[in-house]
């Protein structure tokens, strides 16, 4: 990505104002992050900051985590069963696709859902004020890889 240094500046300088100190450890998991287009695992951040900062302790990816998403600079994937994966948050309300195989993380907007939420709503008796759609599949690479192994 070619306004990743901006961005990991942005995330850093985010930081900061928040009052937290920017360490090595902390900037290793920023900059992956802020490059990555791909959601991870805290174990796989963990393994490719670590060739930025060999020192880093893994306690350190999960502090820095909850301080990135806590200032709403990384968004949190759900994923039933597994782990939570981690990625770059978008801009605005977006809904996710995310990739099964590789992690690849892409947004699709589209509010066709305010008639269905409004039916559930009323049906159900709440006010909903708030959504958030996470589709999982196989994008087009890891789908044409499933069938050339099969």
């Amino acid at each position: 990505m070619n306004d990743q240094p901006v961005k990991v500046s942005q995330w850093i300088a985010a930081l900061q104002s928040d009052g937290s100190r920017m360490t090595s450890s902390r900037s290793s998991v920023i900059e992956i992050l802020a490059s990555s287009r791909r959601a991870m695992d805290p174990i796989r951040i963990y393994d490719e900051a670590r060739q930025i900062h060999p020192r880093l302790g893994l306690m350190s990816v999960y502090r820095t985590l909850e301080k990135l998403e806590a200032a709403g600079l990384i968004q949190r994937v759900h994923q039933p069963g597994r782990c939570n994966m981690y990625f770059a948050a978008p801009m605005g309300h977006q809904h996710l696709l995310l990739c099964d195989g590789c992690g690849k993380v892409e947004f699709f907007e589209g509010d066709d859902l305010d008639p269905l939420l409004m039916s559930i709503g009323k049906g159900k008796h709440y006010d909903i004020h708030d959504h958030w759609l996470q589709l999982f599949g196989l994008c087009d690479q890891c789908l044409q890889t499933e069938q050339v192994n099969e």
